[in-house]
């Protein structure tokens, strides 16, 4: 029996995701973000949705999201102001596995 191996990138485009355009299901406070020193999000979001821009300012993308709550455990400095899963109807669905 051989046992394919899936990268992490190909296994997350194999999901599909429903955009709620309209209502963000996740929200930063930037001060609280900038002034956060170890800034886990951008080391444990595992769609990898957390960078910083060219300032050094936090920036996010909602539209990708696994809907995992790692980042809303993980900020100590409560930098996350607003998570919650999508409106129903929107989001992620899981294709694979």
């Amino acid at each position: 029996m051989t046992i394919d191996i899936v990268s992490a990138p190909e296994l997350l485009s194999n999901n599909k995701f429903n955009v709620d355009e309209e209502n963000a299901h996740i929200a930063i406070n930037v001060e609280i973000c900038r002034n956060c020193a170890d800034k886990p999000c951008l080391y444990v979001c595992p769609a990898v949705l957390y960078r910083l821009d060219k300032n050094g300012d936090l920036s996010f993308d909602y539209a990708g999201c696994l809907e995992c709550g790692t980042c809303r455990v993980m900020c100590q400095q409560k930098g996350i102001v607003k998570w919650q899963y999508p409106r129903g109807g929107f989001g992620i669905s899981y294709r694979f596995g």
